[in-house]
């Protein structure tokens, strides 16, 4: 870091520093972004630079879910800042899965919901996930199992079924997006989730929760009460 930026930035205000001392938790969007680009662009710090790109995008969701193409023709980006989101992303994925294989999800709602907006926030169309469970409530795998329109998905509970007696499953979470960015569940939302509520009980198979996936939101139907 040269000296004009540490006289922009004193040391409790830099993202590095404050990030060691407060832990990645304590960093606002801008400088966590800050610290991926490293370096601005010449005559723009790099902390204009990050927020003018959250400004473009629309948040930081946005800017990691965008097409390669916008972003590589957006002033300060390129191919390279889109190879290393692309790996920061799997890296990610690969963490949240591997933690899942060996906790239990109930124990751990945050990193299953962090685990499917992973999986499910870049979709332009509405896809329904299964996460099937082992009786300790460990991660067995997941199925994307259908995909729909920008605005519905058909689901067939039998499906279900077969994949979770294929992988003797003992419970499952169901998961959706709404592209829409808007995570509130619809009517028929609750009411295929009741349908397959309803299936499962026949194998005795539980349904944990039902997420729905939004732009940065997640919905719980366990935590509205509805399972």
């Amino acid at each position: 870091m040269d000296t004009t930026i540490k006289t922009l930035w004193p040391t409790h205000l830099r993202p590095r520093e404050k990030l060691i001392e407060e832990g990645p938790s304590s960093l606002t969007d801008t400088e966590l972004l800050a610290i991926f680009l490293r370096t601005g662009l010449p005559g723009l710090h790099v902390m204009q630079l990050a927020e003018n790109l959250l400004s473009h995008f629309g948040s930081l969701h946005k800017l990691i879910s965008a097409e390669r193409n916008i972003l590589c023709d957006t002033k300060g980006l390129g191919v390279a800042t889109y190879a290393q989101l692309q790996a920061v992303g799997e890296m990610a994925h690969r963490y949240y899965c591997s933690r899942l294989m060996r906790e239990n999800v109930m124990t751990s709602p945050i990193m299953a919901r962090n685990y499917l907006q992973l999986l499910l926030a870049r979709r332009e169309r509405e896809i329904f996930i299964v996460l099937f469970l082992d009786n300790r409530h460990h991660l067995i795998c997941h199925r994307e199992l259908f995909q729909g329109t920008v605005n519905s998905v058909e689901v067939h509970p039998r499906e279900i079924l077969r994949e979770a007696l294929k992988v003797n499953a003992a419970a499952v979470i169901l998961a959706h997006n709404h592209p829409s960015g808007n995570a509130e569940p619809s009517r028929a939302d609750r009411e295929v989730t009741e349908r397959v509520v309803k299936a499962c009980l026949y194998l005795d198979i539980r349904v944990l929760d039902h997420l729905v996936i939004g732009a940065g939101d997640c919905v719980s139907f366990a935590e509205r009460g509805w399972l």
